[in-house]
């Protein structure tokens, strides 16, 4: 998906303003160009926020049920307040998260572990009751090749790390364009 420098400022803007009107008693009003289709456009995300360059929270939605501004305004809202693994998020601790965004593309099956592409493809693991998602930008971050990538994949889901090897697990795929406030171009 191509997106201007403009549309990731203003993405990056609207999952801000989520946050921040948490704090505020009179709610500000998103602000973003409403001609743009980009924005009524219909695709997954998430919003991670980090603090120092360490995770503070990470909430998405694979699908979309909304348009894109109100996709990432949800999940920017709900990284910062309801991620289970974390404190609701400060007003102190609010102007010191970054926030990064990754749109994703429709996921897709995977026949087997050699067509995974480290760095470009991120894995959803669904068996049972049990749902793992890792993004691609993941392994990067974490210096992982594709075995680590699997195990922590595994582990997410709520299986022990080595279970994929005992078996061809079903995945699908998805890419993503991902965009941050730390990158200088928003």
């Amino acid at each position: 998906m191509e997106i201007s420098s403009q549309e990731k400022k203003e993405l990056l803007q609207l999952a801000r303003l989520a946050i921040k009107n948490n704090f505020l008693t009179e709610q500000e009003k998103p602000k973003f160009d409403k001609n743009n289709p980009l924005f009524y456009s219909k695709a997954g995300a998430f919003v991670t926020l980090t603090i120092n360059h360490k995770l503070r929270g990470c909430i998405g939605y694979v699908e979309a049920y909304q348009p894109l501004y109100k996709t990432i305004m949800e999940a920017a809202f709900q990284a910062a307040f309801n991620d289970p693994r974390f404190s609701p998020l400060s007003k102190e601790e609010y102007s010191r998260i970054k926030i990064e965004v990754s749109i994703l593309s429709e996921p897709f099956p995977l026949e087997n572990y050699d067509e995974i592409v480290v760095g470009k493809h991120g894995l959803i693991l669904e068996e049972g009751t049990r749902k793992g998602l890792l993004l691609p930008q993941v392994p990067i971050e974490h210096n992982m090749n594709k075995e680590e990538y699997l195990s922590a994949l595994c582990n997410k889901a709520g299986f022990y790390p080595d279970y994929w090897k005992e078996k061809q697990l079903k995945l699908k795929a998805f890419t993503a364009t991902v965009f941050s406030e730390s990158e200088g171009e928003t």
